[in-house]
């Protein structure tokens, strides 16, 4: 007897997956439920392709347009990646959903006041001080550069508000890239970047005071500088630890809740 040989599925192939109709109402969240649904039980994984628009609504039992709102979601929060055309970067792909996605999400709801100013800066702690601890084990040359340089140009003299908040978050975020553990790192930068306007405008709220509150700024970045170039990563958790909470005691947040 003759013997035929399998041939492995390529990657680009869509997943064998048990979509199942859904109700008309509120249909495209129903497909976002499905596709959230699958990917948390692995069946659809990092490079998998989506069944295309027409496929997915006959699947689903949907119009196509609730299918092609329910994708647009899906890729405003970095969940998947659309491309047109043939090829392998064609059609509907699950991807890795990027910082970006995840710092815009967050921006916006701390944006809205949907976490109040003492929750963010409970989580900011939490965070930046595994970031800092992370940091004085791992950071290399490079690491200690990206720090070193936005330390430099916070002393620039004649530095404006914006431009002094910039750096400030540069330093911040370089810290969470020297952690060496990238999901750590990810949601410290989100977190971190979410609080860039509301930083900025309490900086500007001060007025000519802002200097004064920037000069301790500046001390206490270098202070946890010192800290991760020497490697003591418990110092360096409790200098951020102080850092974060002092400053936020002394800029005049707006109001949240």
């Amino acid at each position: 007897m003759q013997m035929t040989e399998r041939v492995a599925p390529a990657v680009e192939d869509a997943p064998e997956a048990p979509w199942h109709p859904v109700t008309r109402s509120r249909s495209h969240e129903l497909v976002l439920d499905q596709i959230e649904e699958q990917i948390l039980a692995g069946t659809l994984r990092v490079g998998d392709r989506l069944p295309g628009e027409r496929d997915l609504a006959g699947h689903l039992q949907v119009s196509r347009s609730a299918v092609r709102e329910a994708i647009r979601g899906l890729e405003a929060q970095g969940v998947v990646r659309s491309g047109v055309g043939s090829g392998k970067d064609a059609g509907t792909i699950v991807s890795a959903m990027p910082s970006e996605a995840l710092t815009r999400l967050l921006r916006l709801h701390v944006a809205l006041s949907n976490f109040p100013l003492p929750d963010v800066v409970d989580a900011r702690v939490m965070l930046e001080r595994s970031s800092a601890a992370l940091a004085a084990d791992h950071a290399g040359e490079d690491d200690l550069d990206a720090m070193r340089a936005a330390l430099d140009g916070m002393d620039s003299a004649g530095i404006g508000a914006e431009r002094f908040n910039d750096l400030d978050t540069a330093f911040h975020v370089a810290i969470a890239e020297a952690s060496g553990n990238r999901l750590v790192a990810d949601m410290t930068i989100a977190l971190r970047d979410s609080m860039r306007r509301p930083i900025l405008h309490a900086l500007e709220a001060l007025g000519p005071d802002w200097e004064g509150v920037a000069d301790q700024l500046r001390k206490d970045h270098r202070a946890i500088f010192a800290a991760i170039e020497s490697g003591d990563g418990a110092l360096a958790a409790d200098r951020v630890d102080q850092h974060i909470r002092s400053a936020h005691a002394v800029l005049p947040f707006a109001t949240h809740g």
